[in-house]
């Protein structure tokens, strides 16, 4: 009884909202039975009131909390004991908070993917909306990359975007393809064995269906991630996400963000500063996250660097889909030919070492 009242209501919310996700707004629509129904004091004592030391992050839609629960169950646990989640609450008031809400629960309650995060209930209590993740211990790739004091080591990276890569192909792929329209690396998280994860399905929106070639919304997203074309005209197509993936992948080439306002001018946006260097063969090496220093695969960055070129072109027919990128990306989990080994220190004049 309460899960149907709960669908009813999320239902009844959604088609006055309109179906500006391409969720399904009709009154008939169903939660799906496989999510867990949580009550507000349930989620409250898992994450022992919501304090503050347990926050794992904080959006526009809000914050998200560390919590516990026993395993396949919606009562909560004692800290550090059960099943490890995450909890996402809501601000309250947020119209296209809500709208993202519902889409989160209509997508990732159909969808099921080794490399999509995985939804496992929600609450819906007056004004309180909240959705229940599994915990991902490594948190996001933006943490990894642009927050921590160790970088990320380049086999690692590389296991990141491939499976990143991995959950978009699936998205795009099928009767029902799906335009996840989000991806950033504050979108990817990590688990404890560096398996990525796609998160927050807010902004997700159903694709062109029959002999439609795209679909056409008002222009959301993150800048410095969108298609330039999406942007322009705000057709939409998994060809938008392609793009916002070789930026993702550029910023894990070079350890750098997409846009970055303390950079000197002509390096703060991210793309336009390295497109020349993509397709030099010579220079692209002056890409590579100084992090790194000669901890990387010669062969790997040749192959980074092609792969973003080809996602990155201002032709949104010429890139490639994603399962090509999966096809490409996967060879390089492999590759030891690591520059270290590939250069011998020699004396200057000067008597200085350099490589």
């Amino acid at each position: 009884e309460r899960n149907r009242s709960t669908a009813y209501c999320i239902s009844e919310c959604t088609r006055k909202l309109g179906d500006e996700n391409g969720v399904d707004a009709s009154i008939e629509k169903k939660i799906s039975p496989k999510l867990l129904e949580f009550t507000f004091q349930e989620l409250k004592s898992a994450t022992v009131n919501f304090r503050p030391d347990s926050i794992l992050g904080e959006g526009g839609f809000g914050y998200v909390f560390k919590g516990w629960i026993e395993p396949n169950s919606t009562a909560p646990a004692k800290p550090g004991t059960g099943l490890t989640v995450a909890v996402k609450s809501l601000k309250e008031n947020a119209l296209q908070g809500h709208r993202e809400w519902v889409a989160e629960v209509d997508f990732l309650g159909q969808l099921h993917h080794k490399h999509l995060v995985k939804l496992i209930g929600y609450c819906i209590e007056d004004d309180q909306r909240l959705l229940v993740y599994e915990f991902m211990a490594r948190g996001s790739l933006e943490n990894h990359l642009f927050r921590r004091t160790l970088p990320l080591p380049w086999p690692c990276r590389m296991k990141v975007v491939l499976g990143a890569a991995k959950g978009l192909a699936f998205l795009h792929v099928g009767p029902k393809p799906v335009i996840y329209r989000d991806f950033k690396t504050s979108n990817i998280l990590i688990d404890a064995e560096y398996n990525s994860k796609l998160s927050d399905f807010g902004l997700a929106k159903a694709g062109p269906q029959g002999d439609k070639t795209h679909v056409s919304t008002r222009v959301l997203g993150t800048y410095g991630y969108a298609a330039p074309e999406y942007v322009m005209t705000g057709h939409l197509t998994t060809k938008s996400d392609v793009y916002s993936f070789g930026v993702v992948l550029l910023e894990v080439l070079t350890g750098r963000r997409s846009v970055d306002k303390k950079r000197p001018p002509g390096e703060q946006n991210l793309v336009a500063w390295a497109r020349p260097y993509l397709s030099d063969r010579r220079r692209l090496y002056q890409l590579v996250d100084p992090r790194l220093g000669l901890n990387y695969s010669v062969r790997g960055v040749q192959k980074v660097a092609q792969i973003c070129h080809h996602c990155l072109n201002r032709d949104s027919k010429s890139r490639p889909m994603m399962d090509e990128v999966v096809k490409h990306l996967t060879p390089l989990q492999d590759l030891n030919d690591m520059a270290a080994a590939s250069y011998r220190p020699r004396s200057s004049p000067r008597g200085e070492w350099y490589l």
